[in-house]
């Protein structure tokens, strides 16, 4: 193709991931500097948090350092002990697991469906045991799990409902959003997120009967935050807990892109939307398969990729996107077969995880991939699929 061309004739690259520094970010991040309260919990804290809250109507939200500190938040809250179960997808990050791990659980992984590297809500319930405590959905690429099935399974066993929404700010299920169905929800704002702050999180605690507790583990296990509120005449150490909370300069930053997350929602669908429908016949002939979006959810533009049918193909795919100047990258491995926990694993083989694991791509998405770089790179992509 002529972009193909003339951009593989003046060499550029067109990384996976690149930040969007908003203005308004940099701007916050220098009120908060001169401020007098860089640690957390402080103004800006209070905005993102009401902002979530309002927005999506989440019950509370409290800031964290990461993704993960808000589901090691989750374990705690669940109550999990040494021979506990919890149900995870095999098919994630390993901090889905390992906040419950650390714990003294036993993870029983389940697979992917075969449609999409989300968790196969078929498999859920075949796994609850006795010693089951929760489930632990993700939300991959932010697009929703059946939560009705889930939340059926959950009810009928006792389990609590760990939602993993790190990549689906914004995005819902049947209307709701996503980390405020479950009993519990996670929010990530890695850099690689649609809405970041370099590193950060969220926890969204949907059932009162966690409420008190999650704000005592959030400050360090103090009641400090009914003290500062005059609830209490002094705060003492109450409960188990840790330092979760972000500093006010992450916050700041954070709060405008929460200010802009419809702007940037738009234009990552907008990108999201050119891929599907320029490698759309791609998919039509077999040669790949593209994203499936399920009638019950919508869609957050969080990534977008493609599967092919081994693990060769993806490799030379990969290897002969860079040759011309872009970087696109494979995802998870399958957490069952890892090195830390094969030998814990109950020995089932499961197939959609370890098929995503091998075969699934993810193409550069940022908002500033616009213009002639978008151009260039979905060329790049239909002329590596043509040698293919």
């Amino acid at each position: 193709m002529q972009t193909a061309r003339l951009f593989s004739e003046n060499p550029v690259t067109i990384p996976f991931n690149k930040p969007y520094n908003l203005e308004t970010s940099l701007k916050y991040v220098a009120q908060a500097a001169v401020s007098g309260h860089l640690s957390g919990n402080g103004a800006f804290t209070a905005k993102c948090q009401k902002l979530l809250r309002d927005a999506y109507g989440f019950r509370a939200v409290m800031l964290t350092t990461s993704c993960t500190d808000a589901l090691e938040m989750c374990a705690m809250l669940a109550d999990i002990k040494p021979g506990d179960e919890v149900i995870a997808p095999s098919y994630t990050f390993v901090t889905s697991a390992l906040a419950f791990v650390r714990q003294g659980a036993s993870v029983v992984f389940a697979d992917s469906r075969a449609d999409h590297p989300g968790i196969d809500e078929d498999a859920v319930e075949r796994l609850v045991t006795e010693r089951t405590k929760a489930i632990v959905l993700v939300h991959y690429a932010g697009v929703a799990c059946d939560m009705d099935r889930i939340m059926r399974v959950a009810g009928k066993h006792g389990l609590i409902v760990v939602e993993d929404a790190a990549m689906a700010v914004d995005s819902t299920y049947k209307g709701k959003p996503l980390g405020g169905i479950g009993h519990l929800g996670t929010f990530s704002f890695h850099e690689t997120k649609n809405i970041h702050s370099g590193e950060g999180g969220a926890l969204v605690v949907n059932d009162e009967r966690f409420a008190r507790r999650a704000e005592i583990i959030w400050e360090k296990g103090t009641n400090r935050a009914e003290f500062f509120r005059g609830e209490v005449n002094k705060y003492n150490w109450v409960d188990t807990g840790s330092s979760f909370l972000p500093s006010e300069l992450t916050a700041a930053y954070l709060y405008g892109q929460l200010e802009q997350v419809k702007a940037i929602q738009k234009r990552r669908v907008d990108i999201w939307k050119r891929y599907y429908e320029a490698l759309s016949p791609y998919q039509d002939r077999g040669a790949v398969r593209l994203p499936h979006i399920p009638k019950y959810a919508s869609n957050n533009a969080s990534m977008f990729y493609m599967v092919f049918d081994s693990i060769d193909k993806r490799s030379f795919f990969i290897r002969t996107m860079k040759e011309k100047g872009c970087a696109p990258v494979f995802h998870y491995l399958s957490l069952h077969t890892s090195p830390f926990y094969k030998d814990k694993h109950d020995g089932r083989t499961l197939v959609n995880a370890d098929r995503y694991s091998d075969c699934l791509v993810r193409l550069p998405l940022y908002y500033e991939l616009w213009g002639e770089e978008l151009d260039f790179t979905i060329g790049c992509v239909k002329d590596t699929l043509d040698m293919m």
